[in-house]
């Protein structure tokens, strides 16, 4: 048997963005600002959402879910990134980097098949209103939450389990700001084809075929909203869904982009304006997207805004 001539690096370099220091501090505010826009957004939806007895239905209790995933991926990579924005030095320990890694990949790819639910949700309650308390009860929700978070942390696993058993006997500087498959690929020196294509086969799966059900989806209910016959209703459920399906094509097109491809043809400053895109932006704007855009959440906000001073003046 061969000897393994190779070690684990006692710590991965993260690349980051730039080395110019004020433009890191720049960037420090501004992802500042945004992180704590993501997680205040998202708890406050989360919290609105289990207090209000308006917002007890399935709809709702998948967003909540989407918001708890989208605090979770980001905290799994925002605050490092923050951190080694003023740091001389930034690195990170392999078993960081793994979990790192894992969490990232788990929920991300958890949000997906919450983002199908969601749209099997409006599936349901346009186009067969009828059936919608058994398309949609309490059983079949609960299954798909666990199926999400089961079928996520199973992949992730994979990935991270079969990434750190590689070689690593070159460089162990990682070019990126966060500890992401592609690039930690790029740093073995042993042959990466089979993660490439188990990275491909999976994540194309949950990407694609999410992307593809949440696509029919929206069809069958464009063809139902065109036979409305108030122009009202036909036109508010229409720009609904249409900013909807907008966010979760951008979404998917990033995600799509990055993971569907060869190490081969990472390309350093373009794949790390996506991921930021995914990591950072989209989280901030998921509660304004689904929620509170929203008529529902809108009054149950307001009632929950006035509630005391109503209290208060009887």
């Amino acid at each position: 048997m061969l000897e393994r001539s190779y070690t684990m690096p006692t710590e991965f370099l993260l690349v980051g963005f730039t080395d110019y220091l004020p433009l890191r501090a720049t960037l420090f505010l501004v992802f500042l600002i945004v992180y704590t826009l993501t997680v205040v957004g998202n708890i406050g939806l989360i919290i609105l959402v289990n207090i209000s007895p308006s917002l007890q239905t399935p709809m709702y209790y998948f967003l909540s879910n989407l918001s708890f995933l989208d605090i979770s991926y980001s905290t799994a990579i925002d605050p490092k990134m923050l951190v080694n924005f003023l740091a001389s030095k930034k690195s990170i320990s392999p078993y960081g980097c793994a979990l790192q890694m894992f969490f990232f990949g788990c929920f991300a790819d958890a949000e997906c098949l919450i983002l199908e639910a969601m749209e099997y949700d409006h599936y349901a309650a346009i186009c067969n209103p009828l059936f919608y308390p058994t398309l949609l009860s309490r059983r079949v929700c609960i299954c798909f939450i666990v199926l999400a978070y089961f079928s996520g942390s199973m992949t992730s696993m994979g990935h991270v389990c079969l990434a750190f058993r590689l070689p690593f006997c070159g460089s162990n500087t990682v070019n990126d700001f966060f500890c992401d498959i592609p690039p930690l690929l790029a740093l073995s020196c042993a042959d990466t084809h089979f993660n490439e294509v188990l990275l491909f086969a999976l994540c194309g799966f949950i990407q694609s075929s999410t992307f593809v059900v949440i696509f029919i989806s929206y069809f069958c209910i464009l063809i139902t909203v065109l036979s409305i016959q108030s122009s009202g209703g036909r036109s508010k459920t229409f720009f609904t869904c249409a900013s909807h399906l907008v966010a979760v094509t951008l979404f998917y097109e990033t995600l799509l982009f990055m993971y569907l491809r060869p190490t081969t043809s990472y390309s350093l400053d373009t794949d790390k304006i996506v991921a930021v895109l995914y990591t950072v932006v989209f989280p901030m704007f998921n509660p304004i997207i689904y929620s509170f855009r929203n008529k529902d959440v809108k009054n149950a906000l307001k009632k929950l805004l006035e509630g005391p001073a109503w209290r208060h003046s009887g």
